[in-house]
């Protein structure tokens, strides 16, 4: 597959389809495969007339990958962002991003707005704001020897669908100490692009998405019924939501 090169790294990413481009920015443990082409998101997206341009981000798949959580900060997961539009001559993009995609499309959306159109933050909601978190306790889970000697819940689920994508476990951990800072409201009322929110109705991962689209100027939520955050990813209804927003534009 293409790559191309941020920062003097090389990164790995996906170009399909003709139309107006969209840019997908894949979650935390997971890359471009599993999120968007297994979840049938890239299909859907080249069949409604849209060109698909997914990356895997640093860490994760076939990208670069660092062992230290100063190489991680959102400001530079989101300059990689930018620097695959430059790469690709695209000035203005459509953007959607799930969970840690969220969090970096909305660094993105704050420092470089004007390279979007619209933005949809998949499995974000109030946690945005609310910082770290449960980080530390995923960090931990990820460097444990095994997953027999993980006893968090919370720290087990990560450590399990990291296992399951072959994820680099270290390069992990330093990435949940640095990506998960919080927003301030300040930062989110600075977005000046259409916004849609999209949370499972089950997920309680993502916090709140009422509440995170009370602090952005008019942005929408979209419930994803009986979803969780890991189920929500591909649903139907998430697509078809996406899709309508998007044709708005």
């Amino acid at each position: 597959m293409p790559s191309f090169t941020s920062d003097g790294h090389a990164f790995a990413y996906l170009d399909e389809g003709e139309g107006p481009p969209i840019v997908l920015v894949h979650g935390f443990a997971s890359n471009h495969r599993i999120n968007w082409v297994n979840t049938g998101w890239v299909d859907t997206l080249v069949k409604a007339g849209r060109r698909v341009i997914a990356l895997d981000n640093r860490g994760h798949g076939d990208s670069v990958r660092f062992h230290d959580a100063d190489d991680y900060r959102l400001e530079k997961m989101a300059g990689d962002v930018l620097a695959l539009l430059d790469t690709l001559g695209l000035e203005r993009v459509d953007a959607l991003g799930y969970s840690m995609g969220a969090r970096i499309l909305t660094e993105f959306a704050i420092a470089h707005g004007d390279r979007l159109r619209a933005l949809v933050l998949g499995g974000m909601g109030s946690a945005l704001i609310k910082g770290t978190g449960n980080g530390e306790i995923v960090a931990a889970a990820l460097e444990a020897p095994s997953l027999d000697e993980v006893r968090n819940q919370y720290g087990r689920m990560f450590r399990r669908f990291a296992e399951q994508t072959g994820s680099d476990l270290k390069a992990l951990a330093a990435c949940m100490r640095s990506v998960r800072r919080a927003f301030s409201r300040e930062d989110l009322n600075r977005i000046a692009v259409p916004v849609l929110i999209a949370v499972g109705t089950r997920d309680t991962v993502a916090g709140s998405a009422a509440d995170l689209a009370a602090l952005i100027p008019g942005a929408r939520v979209l419930d994803i019924p009986g979803r969780d955050h890991m189920l929500a990813t591909g649903d139907p209804v998430f697509k078809r939501g996406v899709l309508d927003f998007l044709a708005e534009r």
